[in-house]
């Protein structure tokens, strides 16, 4: 390639975050496909049920902020990879709950709050690396490719988990879906690094559209935002609650749609699992969708519409 053209490695690298997003939202929603049979094997109620399904977002939500200040600290090519080994033995052990054991709604509630806690270091390790790697005027883009990710993978989950558990029993579901994630977190080691300067395969051309790109990087390293700042900004509550609402509208699909649909409405698992896959799959071609769309609204309108989505 000729060396004043810039590579193109962090568009590589931004492709395989969405794929261990994915993955790790296969993990997440696995349990929703095959809950139904692991409450009948453990006796397990609907409210029962529901407590293991809450046990997750519990984990994951109170370790947002350490998993971003680890992704800081250690960099989001360490601390993603280690997250990654971290669900594939938490996801492993869920298939391996023994017929029997005492307790069960106790186990099955820590293994998933422990995934919960693995799992949340997913998305600030994304925003540091994206922070390190993408020039200002693609991040729209980068992100929606990101959480096009978190679409493809909870699309991916009821068909692949119904048909793996239709053949091979509920507990195979999850050791594929450990498998899949040992494999793609140790690619994402081997790829990644944390700056594009120790990157072997980004040419001066690229680091220099990097650096031109990512604007005030001079000043964003020496200073910090005072958590005092942080939290009395109406723009991060207004984002929080944004994405609180949309949080809770999305798991109900995550978690229970799928139950509705072969409990409530007698659909087959088959027939469930393709209804179950048709909104999550919306969402992941809007998600890439939306941050092209962002990022040219952006550069024709600026930068505030462009996070409006006009």
């Amino acid at each position: 390639m000729n060396s004043a053209t810039p590579t193109r490695t962090r568009w590589l690298l931004v492709l395989w975050i969405a794929l261990t997003g994915a993955v790790s939202y296969l993990d997440r929603v696995n349990l929703s496909v095959a809950g139904h049979l692991i409450a009948e094997q453990f006796h397990l109620s609907n409210p029962q049920l529901g407590l293991v399904f809450s046990a997750f977002p519990l984990g994951y939500a109170l370790l947002q902020i350490p998993g971003g200040w680890l992704a800081d600290r250690f960099g989001p090519r360490r601390v993603l990879a280690l997250g990654g080994l971290w669900w594939v033995i938490f996801t492993a052990l869920t298939g391996a709950v023994p017929a029997g054991i005492v307790a069960p709604l106790a186990v099955f509630w820590t293994v998933r709050f422990l995934l919960g806690v693995g799992e949340a270091v997913m998305y600030p390790s994304s925003n540091r690396w994206v922070a390190n790697w993408i020039p200002t005027d693609e991040r729209g883009a980068a992100n929606g490719i990101i959480f096009a990710g978190v679409g493809a993978g909870s699309a991916l989950a009821p068909p692949l988990v119904a048909m793996i558990m239709t053949h091979y029993g509920w507990r195979a579901s999850f050791w594929m879906c450990a498998g899949l994630g040992l494999m793609v977190s140790a690619a994402w080691y081997t790829l990644a690094r944390d700056e594009p300067s120790t990157h072997r395969r980004v040419n001066l051309a690229e680091l220099e559209l990097i650096r031109h790109g990512i604007r005030d990087a001079e000043t964003e390293q020496g200073f910090r935002v005072p958590w005092r700042a942080i939290l009395t900004s109406r723009e991060v509550w207004s984002m929080t609650l944004s994405y609180f609402t949309y949080g809770y509208a999305t798991w109900i699909f995550f978690a229970w749609f799928f139950i509705y649909l072969t409990t409530v409405r007698g659909a087959s698992v088959e027939r469930g699992s393709f209804y179950t896959m048709l909104p999550l799959a919306a969402m992941s071609i809007c998600s890439a969708l939306g941050g092209f769309i962002g990022d040219a609204v952006s550069r024709r309108f600026g930068r505030r519409w462009g996070r409006c989505g006009v």
